[in-house]
C-alpha cells in the first residue's frame, strides 16, 4: 500500500522557515551553507517514509490517525505531524525542529 502524501499551507511555511533560519544560522557563524539543504533534505527523505510506513510513527493524544514523525539530523532533528487521512492519503499538518517548544 502506498499513501499519497500532502502538506498543508502551515506545513509549507515550515520547511521554508526551518530552512532560512538554517541558512541565516550558518551565515551568522560563517558556517557551512550546504547545511540548510541537507537539512531540508533530511526531512524530505524522512518525510517520504510516510509514503509506505505511516502507522509506524508515534500517536499523539488518543486519535490514533493522528502522528508525528522524528527525523533526525545531526545531534538534534526534525518532528513532522501528520494525519492519516484514509487507506491511501497522508497529510502533513506542520514541522518544527525538536528544539522548538511545541507545534504552532
Amino acid at each position: 500500500m502506498t499513501y499519497r502524501l500532502r502538506f498543508t499551507h502551515e506545513a509549507l511555511e515550515d520547511l521554508e522557515r526551518l530552512y532560512d533560519f538554517a541558512l541565516e544560522r550558518e551565515l551568522r557563524r560563517g558556517g557551512d551553507l550546504a547545511i540548510a539543504e541537507r537539512a531540508l533534505e533530511a526531512i524530505e527523505v524522512g518525510l517520504a517514509t510516510l509514503s509506505f510506513t505511516p502507522f509506524t510513527c508515534r500517536k499523539v493524544g488518543q486519535d490514533p490517525f493522528v502522528r508525528e514523525l522524528v527525523i533526525p539530523f545531526g545531534a538534534t532533528g526534525y518532528v513532522a505531524l501528520f494525519e492519516i487521512e484514509s487507506s491511501d492519503s497522508v497529510v502533513v499538518a506542520a514541522v518544527r525542529h525538536q528544539r522548538e517548544d511545541d507545534f504552532h
